[in-house]
């Protein structure tokens, strides 16, 4: 059986925590920041788990994650 190749764009945007989810970083940071609360930017810094509808798909780009 080949080796399975890995989705490159998919491993540098999702991180696997101990416990086997998936960290994401959030959305809305890239652009028009100054109408944006200095509280809404502090939680758009961290990262948060993954939606579980979304696991299955990622665990096929990663396999050896």
């Amino acid at each position: 059986m080949p080796k399975i190749k890995t989705n490159r764009a998919a491993a540098k945007r999702f991180k696997k925590t101990g416990s086997g989810k998936f960290m994401r970083a959030r959305a809305n940071k890239s652009h028009i920041l100054t109408k944006k609360t200095p509280k809404r930017m502090r939680r758009l810094r961290q990262t948060t788990i993954c939606d579980s509808t979304n696991v299955r798909a990622l665990s096929r780009m990663m396999p050896y994650l």
